[in-house]
């Protein structure tokens, strides 16, 4: 990757609170020992940057859109809570996964989605008597005759 690449990847990923990091991969893999990280070690091998920051999907859908750009871009793989992401493959599959506040917002709707339905069938039959009294006092108020229905 060119320096001029580099520079724009950077700064590109910081404007997203996203950064990057080139690491030793012996320092790497003795500091990730015993962590969720520790799956990543297979990756550490040859030239190595490490991209973080606050969700790790967002990292993935950011690192796959410059990916784009940046046709010299190579994955090695990624990390979520101890599961490890093969290459590009496994990058592109992380990326693909809710973040923290679209799960949460899909279990909220799964939750009120029934409440919802109740509510709706509960107030549908008062709302067609409502718009029958409207159109009954409607006629009324025009001096038309209400024919009774049997």
């Amino acid at each position: 990757m060119t320096s001029n690449d580099n520079n724009t990847l950077r700064n590109g990923l910081l404007k997203k609170k996203i950064r990057v990091t080139v690491v030793k991969n012996s320092l790497a893999k003795k500091a990730f020992s015993g962590t969720a990280l520790e799956p990543i070690g297979p990756a550490l091998e040859g030239p190595s940057a490490l991209a973080y920051g606050e969700s790790v999907v967002d990292v993935a859908r950011e690192i796959i859109d410059w990916a784009k750009k940046i046709k010299t871009l190579s994955f090695k793989g990624a990390v979520l809570d101890g599961q490890y992401f093969a290459g590009a493959a496994g990058v592109k599959r992380l990326s693909e996964f809710p973040t923290r506040e679209e799960a949460q917002a899909k279990v909220i709707t799964l939750v009120l989605s029934p409440a919802r339905k109740v509510v709706g069938c509960v107030v549908s039959p008062g709302s067609k008597i409502l718009g029958i009294v409207k159109e009954i006092q409607t006629r009324l108020e025009k001096g038309e005759t209400i024919a009774k229905v049997s």
